[in-house]
């Protein structure tokens, strides 16, 4: 039998370094407990994962901090969000229960049952959830107190057509979308993300997708957190059929390493 996969882990980066590149969708992994309140057939589920996991954002961010000068602290999400979506809010305040989507998904991208109507979110929560999200505010404030600021980096991709579930799905949908937070994501971060991103086709602000991920410890609360979104439409780096494509994850972890380099200057 197989190990569990870890649901998550910090992996260090120098000790000066203000920037915490945070993978949270890039994981395909399923403890087969969690599995067990799943509705969806293997190849139902097999493709729902498909459809709504980050592929390769894992390995952008590597490159990355295995290309920065200034080595970047790296959160990384060892499970699916289908087991929990760390990045919603935990309650009312989050706009996705609209579509079945809040931490704890009760449809797919298609509007399909994923689990049966009722499921009580609670046991997910505080098992996957409430942990995860103490980690990341540690990690943060760690950041805080060893460098007297924190810029957290989502790392995120996204598909070239809209899925059904998407709230804010009818806008553009830029090679690079940029999330941000008025409270958290100062212009020069932007102005940064853009030059790093800048060769590869353009970069948009807040479409398809809108937001940065602050932990609710120093959410709309704390000025030395710093927050920015990075959306990566997939078919910059992988093909049709989800092949990255030669050279692309290099590419984009190289520029994601430009970004961090001047984030920690």
């Amino acid at each position: 039998m197989s190990p569990s996969p870890a649901p998550f882990r910090l992996h260090p980066g120098a000790p000066g370094s203000p920037v915490l590149l945070h993978v949270p969708h890039a994981s395909r992994e399923i403890p087969a407990g969690v599995r067990e309140g799943i509705v969806l057939d293997d190849a139902a589920l097999e493709a729902e994962l498909d459809r709504i996991t980050d592929a390769r954002t894992d390995e952008i961010a590597a490159v990355a901090a295995a290309s920065a000068p200034v080595v970047p602290w790296r959160f990384v999400n060892g499970l699916s969000r289908l087991v929990v979506d760390p990045e919603r809010f935990p309650d009312e305040r989050e706009e996705m229960l609209a579509v079945g989507m809040g931490a704890v998904y009760t449809r797919t991208t298609g509007g399909a049952e994923l689990r049966p109507a009722g499921t009580d979110p609670g046991p997910l929560t505080a098992r996957y959830f409430a942990p995860y999200a103490r980690a990341m505010t540690e990690a943060v404030a760690e950041r805080l107190a060893a460098v007297g600021r924190a810029v957290v980096v989502d790392v995120h991709s996204y598909p070239a057509v809209a899925l059904p579930y998407e709230l804010h799905g009818g806008g553009p949908r830029p090679p690079v979308c940029l999330g941000t937070d008025a409270f958290h994501t100062p212009d020069g971060l932007v102005e940064a993300a853009r030059r790093a991103f800048a060769g590869f086709g353009g970069t948009e602000l807040d479409t398809p997708f809108a937001g940065a991920y602050v932990p609710l410890r120093f959410h709309r609360r704390d000025p030395r957190v710093g927050a920015l979104m990075v959306e990566l439409r997939r078919d910059l780096y992988l093909d049709e059929r989800g092949v990255p494509r030669p050279g692309r994850v290099a590419a984009l972890g190289a520029a994601l390493a430009g970004l961090v380099e001047e984030i920690s200057g």
